[in-house]
């Protein structure tokens, strides 16, 4: 299933559900992508987005983990020119205005949402 457009591409898994990331971690191997990291929580997430040691493509961000918003985890990627998707099972209305037209992948999704959702992103190996 793997998908000549993502192969190879860098993305930071944020999701503190550990099945729900073992299962991103999963999809996006059967797209081709390698994951840097997993985070399981907002200062984790940040230590990976601010390291500039740390060559990311993209990133999937669970918005909600543990009661606290992925939000100052997707303004550092933003700085970085990082592209990020939300996932989210809350939808569209869960997303801070200032991402408003950021892309939201709505709980629970396939492969194949994942896929689309990446492409459409623009992330691609830099």
């Amino acid at each position: 299933m793997s998908d000549p457009t993502l192969n190879g591409l860098r993305v930071l898994v944020v999701e503190d559900e550990a099945l729900v990331a073992m299962m991103v971690e999963d999809f996006l191997a059967d797209l081709g992508c390698m994951v840097v990291d997993v985070a399981a929580n907002v200062p984790a997430a940040l230590d990976v987005a601010n390291d500039h040691g740390v060559a990311l493509d993209g990133a999937v961000l669970d918005v909600n983990l543990g009661g606290e918003k992925v939000f100052p985890v997707a303004e550092a990627l933003q700085m970085r020119g990082i592209p990020f998707v939300f996932a989210t099972g809350y939808g569209a209305a869960g997303i801070d205005e200032r991402f408003s037209k950021s892309l939201v992948l709505s709980k629970p999704y396939d492969v194949r949402a994942l896929q689309a959702a990446l492409v459409s992103s623009g992330m691609r190996r830099n």
